[in-house]
């Protein structure tokens, strides 16, 4: 029984890949937390106000377009986002006692957040 190699195919260089695919990287800042965004990507942010569907323009701290960084006085990239819905986290429990005193005490709260994609990055 002979087993005949079967060539693999090398995989692409950077450079193919870098004309292949051609994105654009944003650092924006929401609510004092910074995010790194690429164009559709959707993700949960801290509570913004306003409802479903409506657009946000988002503050850009940095941004990358095809290998060019750009920060600062620099900077003319704008990135736009529109709210999908607003949720809340998980459940966050905070639990005291003090030992051999009958004091106990249990707090819990949910944080709200807001869903955004990232619909234009220019």
């Amino acid at each position: 029984m002979l087993v005949e190699k079967i060539p693999l195919p090398l995989p692409p260089s950077e450079a193919v890949l870098r004309a292949k695919f051609q994105t654009m990287i944003a650092v924006v800042k929401v609510a004092g937390q910074q995010f790194k965004v690429e164009k559709d990507q959707t993700l949960y942010v801290p509570h913004l106000e306003g409802k479903s569907g409506d657009k946000v323009d988002l503050e850009v701290l940095l941004a990358d377009a095809d290998g060019k960084l750009s920060v600062g006085s620099a900077l003319t990239t704008k990135v736009s986002a529109e709210i999908l819905d607003q949720v809340k986290g998980d459940t966050v429990i905070a639990y005291k006692q003090k030992r051999r005193k009958g004091f106990h005490k249990k707090k819990g709260h949910r944080t709200v957040y807001t869903k955004i994609k990232v619909t234009n990055i220019a």
